[in-house]
């Protein structure tokens, strides 16, 4: 009923300006240690059966928040408080970048979803890792690296080296995005050739650490069956530790939302992504026979959608959608719900 009340106060508001309004509420909420303590005792809620080792890393539990939520890591004190598992931040570019114009961000409120058409927005990777030296929780988190606009595809792979070296001694695991819809010809870096290579360079460069971190692929749910074929053979050959399913879609099948607001340019995630994600995610599943390692992520509004995302195959799983507009009690009713069917 709490989170209720704010969200209607926040859907009056612009979707970006909610956002940026949102961090800097928190910013001024856990500067009192008495609230910082209330939130704790609200939404923090762990059990030993939730724990999972994946990829090399123990996660306190399984569920982390997406990408894109807090693109600068300027909030992961605040929000490792609301009881994920793991943040992951970006998406992070060399340079800083203001992203596409606005307004670049959309709420199909009939059909709980967003459309997003941001463009990796963000202040580059050198201003990250000086809001992640400043952090105090030890949540595991992780880096999601990509290309400036303007660096050309056959440049795509310094970028990605670039940011993967810069970052490497602030964050847990890295995420390589080929995905997204919003960078123009990015998602050509999908296909099978300029994908081996950029995979394969940097698990060259990540063996050469004296500790080797895990690097996950983040893929589209538009992928065809044989696309996703090639996923499978380019991370089994590069021996990264798995891949992330799904980004948003361009797809906008039987959505319900106004058809001018449907029609928007990016890309669309929330719960009509959810049956396609789950899908994209069994079938790598299937192929990968355990071989890597699924984190899951696309239309969890429940604790029923996450356990779906689990069965399907996924050792993690990540919201985003699900947060905004169910509010953070989500992720302690999936770990309440995950022990349950755990333990019975």
């Amino acid at each position: 009923m709490f989170y209720k009340i704010i969200r209607f106060f926040l859907f009056l508001l612009p979707a970006e300006k909610a956002h940026h309004f949102t961090f800097a509420l928190l910013k001024v909420i856990f500067r009192s240690n008495f609230l910082k303590t209330i939130f704790c005792k609200i939404y923090h809620y762990e059990n030993p059966a939730l724990a999972r080792q994946v990829a090399g890393l123990y996660f306190s539990n399984p569920v982390g928040l997406a990408a894109g939520f807090d693109k600068n890591a300027v909030a992961i004190d605040e929000l490792a408080t609301f009881g994920f598992g793991f943040i992951e931040i970006g998406t992070l570019t060399p340079k800083p970048q203001s992203g596409n114009p606005q307004p670049r961000l959309f709420r199909l409120r009939k059909d709980k979803a967003i459309i997003n058409r941001m463009g990796f927005n963000n202040d580059g990777i050198l201003q990250a890792i000086e809001n992640l030296k400043k952090r105090k929780s030890d949540i595991i988190v992780g880096g999601n690296i990509g290309k400036n606009k303007d660096t050309p595809n056959e440049k795509a792979l310094e970028d990605y080296l670039f940011c993967f070296e810069q970052l490497f001694d602030f964050v847990d695991y890295f995420v390589v995005n080929v995905s997204s819809p919003n960078t123009p010809n990015l998602r050509a870096l999908q296909e099978k050739e300029p994908l081996k290579q950029i995979l394969l360079t940097l698990q060259t460069e990540n063996q050469k650490k004296e500790r080797a971190k895990p690097i996950f692929l983040k893929i589209a749910p538009d992928l065809t069956p044989s696309q996703l074929d090639d996923i499978v053979e380019i991370v089994l050959e590069a021996q990264i530790a798995g891949v992330i399913a799904t980004n948003t879609t361009i797809a906008r099948e039987n959505l319900k939302s106004r058809s001018s607001l449907c029609s928007e340019a990016g890309g669309l995630s929330g719960k009509p992504l959810r049956e396609r994600a789950t899908q994209v995610i069994a079938y790598l599943a299937q192929k990968a026979q355990k071989r890597f390692a699924i984190i899951g992520v696309g239309g969890i509004f429940s604790p029923h959608d996450a356990f779906e995302k689990l069965q399907a195959g996924a050792d993690l799983v990540q919201i985003y959608t699900g947060l905004i507009y169910e509010g953070p009690s989500l992720i302690k009713r999936i770990k309440k719900f995950l022990v349950k069917k755990l333990t019975n």
